[in-house]
């Protein structure tokens, strides 16, 4: 098996899920299968139960699993499906290690964490059958919690039968006078070499690409070639790194160092799709009107989406981002669409709604997802229906009308973790609505993250209204999208597309607004 490893120095927050992504992407490009990891060294069992200003967005998957925001970037960069074993955490390794002790797996041996943790470890590694294993660390090299891991991988590399290629991203400062320091870069590969393990390759993560001085004394210091110190720096857009690596020639190299077969050159496709990114013709403004706006990567794949819709559109999208809790008039005013994405709890749930009464009154393009399908639908029991208290029970649990409500199987549970409805899901769309425009399919598959749903007793009072759940679920009685047939483009769904889009193949309801808004404009596309 052939492993690549990349891990990070200095500091955190380098961007490692994206520069792990983009090889993935150029050694896919060139012929070879690919299966990304991502290790976080976090005792959580999954980030589900994380505030997202903790560790960003929950990245849900087909299966149903919660987990980090970088297995996002691999699905849109490879333009894959993954499970749950991708994503590996200290807390789910001790947690599998206990539950084998509890059953007496270990024959009345002393549980260690060497060998028992680090086997545990590896055998999950070893599930994974592809050309290469494409494996990223989370956090920085001399984390405490990221020791074992590194162990456990240096114990692989050693295995007869085993390849592994070590890479390492390390911040690269350009101080005040302009000269980048690679001081810091030497440092935490000291610090990976103390634990065994010599990388093979050097990134410097840095504002500009490294100069010859610095790639120099990284190679000299560092144990490596000169050749083999490249350059990550900021670029206009993630989707530009898999390129600037091709023109250093990271693939090249790479494949030269696992020796590699050889395959199929490399292909201009991701060019194609890059450059309808960075060449638009038209430009729109979208405001986002959530609760954690201060923090983009709260909403990540929504972010990631509009840049694929506004691709297929041929079309920039800017992305206001604005705190209901704080929202003024004006900021209804300044946007050419509204999105009120997923979230939990009531804080800001009024100005989401105030939000959504906008929109629908003012003809404004708008999509709701999830907790934002919701309050689309309170909004519409309270101003269209005359539900004057109309309301989720997970904002007043007493209201006279509970148009959202939990459904049964979730009102015994305890556990917070794991727990909600996950994972993807049939919903079946009715023919001659602006779902099926849209899907172009009477049967389609979702990914879900929630707990409450439309309240069954109130939908032929809302459908009477002029509400139209236009997706439903194939199984269960359960409302997928709602829509108004009048309006320029106001739907909403209860589940998340923008888990599934990707640059190959925009989500169609981010497309759907995008198209909708640059209509209005009077925008040819």
């Amino acid at each position: 098996m052939k492993y690549i490893v990349v891990t990070g120095g200095v500091l955190s927050g380098l961007g490692k899920g994206v520069t792990t992504a983009s090889i993935g992407r150029i050694l896919k490009d060139r012929g070879y299968e690919v299966v990304p990891i991502k290790i976080d060294g976090y005792v959580n069992v999954d980030p589900g139960t994380m505030n997202p200003y903790e560790h960003g967005e929950v990245f849900v998957l087909d299966d149903g699993s919660e987990c980090d925001l970088d297995l996002g970037h691999y699905e849109r960069f490879l333009n894959t499906s993954l499970t749950g074993d991708s994503n590996m955490t200290t807390g789910s390794i001790y947690k599998t290690v206990i539950e084998k002790e509890r059953r007496g797996d270990y024959l009345g041996k002393t549980v260690q964490v060497i060998p028992h943790i680090t086997d545990e470890i590896k055998n999950r590694i070893r599930k994974f059958k592809a050309d290469i294993v494409l494996i990223e660390v989370g956090g920085t090299v001399g984390d405490i919690e990221n020791q074992i891991f590194i162990e456990a991988l240096r114990q692989m590399s050693r295995e007869p039968g085993n390849e592994f290629l070590f890479i390492h991203l390390a911040y690269v400062p350009t101080i005040i006078t302009g000269e980048q320091k690679t001081k810091p870069t030497q440092h935490s590969v000291k610090e990976l070499l103390s634990m065994g393990i010599q990388p093979q390759i050097i990134l410097g993560r840095s504002e500009n690409r490294l100069g010859k001085d610095a790639k120099r004394k990284i190679a000299l210091f560092c144990g490596v070639g000169e050749e083999d110190v490249l350059s990550d720096p900021t670029l206009a857009d993630t989707y530009l790194v898999p390129m600037e690596f091709v023109q250093q020639n990271l693939d090249g190299i790479i494949t030269k160092k696992l020796n590699l077969r050889p395959t199929s050159v490399y292909t201009s496709k991701w060019e194609h799709l890059v450059e309808k990114i960075i060449n638009h013709k038209h430009e729109i403004t979208i405001g986002i009107f959530g609760k954690y706006t201060s923090l983009e990567d709260a909403y990540l794949s929504i972010k990631e989406s509009f840049k694929h819709a506004g691709a297929l559109n041929s079309c920039k999208v800017n992305l206001r981002w604005i705190e209901t809790e704080d929202m003024q008039e004006k900021d209804l005013h300044s946007v050419d669409g509204i999105l009120v994405p997923g979230g939990f709890g009531s804080r800001g749930a009024e100005g989401k709604i105030e939000a959504i009464r906008y929109a629908r009154e003012n003809d404004v393009p708008f999509l709701g997802i999830c907790f934002g399908f919701q309050l689309a639908v309170v909004e519409y029991a309270r101003n269209v229906c005359k539900l004057k208290d109309a309301n989720s029970t997970e904002i007043d649990e007493k209201n006279q009308h509970p148009v959202i409500d939990l459904i049964p199987e979730q009102k015994t549970i305890n556990n917070k973790g794991g727990t909600m409805r996950l994972g993807s899901e049939p919903c079946r769309i009715k023919p001659n609505t602006l779902a099926y425009s849209l899907y172009k399919a009477n049967d389609i598959e979702e990914r879900h993250r929630h707990r409450w749903e439309v309240n069954p007793q109130y939908i032929k009072l809302l459908e009477d209204n002029g509400l139209v759940f236009s997706g439903v679920h194939s199984q269960k009685n359960l409302m997928e999208i709602l829509e108004l047939p009048k309006h320029s483009y106001f739907i909403g769904s209860q589940f998340h597309p923008e888990f599934k889009s990707r640059l190959e193949k925009p989500a169609p309801l981010f497309v759907g607004l995008v198209n909708a808004i640059l209509k209005k404009k009077g925008k040819k596309i």
